[in-house]
């Protein structure tokens, strides 16, 4: 009997080592950058109570309602993947009392999990890379998470292909009081609603604002504006911010019908939008949560964060070929051994590891004729191949064979071998 073989569960896909690299890269760019703003990384689990989601994004989101993957434990309590990562980092600041009379900037990176219709750019297992402030009150705070992921592009190659939107919610009484009077339009108007919309007319009214649907969206043209309702308090806040942002030379747009899937937001939000990915535009989001912490138990402390999603930010660096050609893992070096050499060979390549930690060195194994091995050292894009047969084991020395340009094959010892991958 021939067993059938095990695929990957849909919607959760494998990182093969081609692609690993670029994922290397974006993450290493990300986390320099972050350093250099004094973020610091917090690592939590990817399995939470459940209640820590419906009680900080909201039950009569989409998120809670359909696409958690919730499920009981051999104990019979609830838990559930975690579908973002703010409710989590949150639980484990207050948990660990990191909170308390302090403030704190933190990062985090890893998958999460919504059980969604798999699509490019969209999976049911994705990497988000998050960021997160907490005690601080001002927009200061605000801009400088948007400075900061803007020199993120920069670093990236991408800034000309990302836009930025920006929106004012104010605060959760000013946002009641505008659903009341976003119901009160659309009511009459139900039957030309998309079906989504019909749904969330009420359950999530807000959510209206972002419909993909055209029909809806000219629906909501004459519709109450939002900045109408909020307060003078957040128009202030959001005037601060435009004005730092203006200073600093960040071009945006202000969008009035962002509002953001989850009901923690107010004040600020956010999103950098890309038109180079289809349907699957936003590539970075966020805003603030002031009521966050003190929902889920704490003090109330204002807080703001981001997110943004790894699988859309490595699409976009492909489809803009903005992914550097020296980040591909490639070795700058191909030993090549021919005979009983390989205690030698592996001895050298340590060495020159030990002296060049940066140093990339592929070894070849298994044997094989000297030919075949060339036609390997060749085909791995290696700069150099360094050749050992009894010859240089007797001497203590390599043959150096140029690959890639036609300088002259030369033999070393170790010591002018050093000095020469040095120079």
């Amino acid at each position: 009997m021939t067993l059938s073989k095990i695929q990957a569960i849909r919607g959760m896909n494998d990182l093969l080592p081609q692609q690993s690299a670029t994922w290397q890269y974006l993450e290493s760019t990300v986390s320099t950058i972050l350093d250099q703003y004094l973020y610091h990384e917090i690592r939590f689990p990817i399995m939470e109570n459940t209640d820590l989601f419906k009680r900080s994004i909201g039950e009569v989101t989409d998120i809670v309602e359909k696409e958690m993957y919730t499920f009981a434990d051999r104990n019979g309590d609830s838990v559930t993947l975690r579908p973002e990562g703010t409710a989590s980092c949150v639980r484990a600041c207050e948990q660990h009392g990191l909170l308390y009379n302090q403030t704190q900037k933190l990062w985090y990176h890893g998958p999460m999990f919504r059980y969604e219709r798999p699509q490019k750019g969209r999976l049911r297992q994705f990497h988000q890379i998050g960021v997160e402030a907490f005690g601080f009150n001002g927009p200061d705070i605000d801009a400088e998470l948007l400075l900061l992921t803007s020199r993120l592009w920069r670093e990236l190659g991408i800034e000309h292909a990302v836009t930025l939107e920006i929106n004012s919610l104010g605060t959760p009484v000013s946002r009641s009081s505008y659903k009341a009077a976003l119901v009160e339009f659309l009511t009459p108007l139900k039957d030309r609603l998309d079906e989504d919309s019909q749904r969330r007319l009420a359950s999530n009214p807000l959510r209206i604002l972002d419909s993909k649907n055209n029909d809806t969206q000219a629906l909501l043209a004459h519709a109450p504006q939002l900045h109408d309702f909020i307060e003078e308090e957040a128009k202030q806040h959001f005037a601060q911010l435009r004005n730092i942002l203006d200073a600093a030379g960040i071009s945006y747009r202000i969008n009035q019908r962002l509002v953001r899937g989850l009901d923690y937001y107010d004040y600020t939000v956010f999103e950098w939008v890309t038109d180079k990915l289809g349907a699957q535009g936003t590539v970075c989001a966020g805003g603030r949560y002031n009521g966050l912490v003190e929902q889920l138990g704490g003090r109330c402390t204002p807080a703001v964060g981001l997110a943004m999603g790894v699988e859309r930010l490595v699409l976009l660096l492909k489809t803009l070929n903005a992914v550097p050609e020296e980040i591909a893992s490639i070795p700058a070096i191909y030993m090549v051994s021919v005979g009983d050499v390989a205690p030698y060979a592996l001895s050298v390549a340590e060495q020159l590891r030990d002296e060049l930690p940066s140093i990339k060195i592929s070894s070849h194994f298994g044997g094989g004729s000297f030919k075949n091995q060339m036609k390997k050292a060749d085909k791995s894009a290696a700069s150099m191949a360094f050749i050992i047969g009894e010859d240089e084991k007797q001497q203590q020395c390599v043959t150096v064979k140029y690959l890639r340009n036609n300088a002259e094959q030369q033999t070393l010892n170790i010591a002018e071998l050093i000095s020469l991958l040095k120079s």
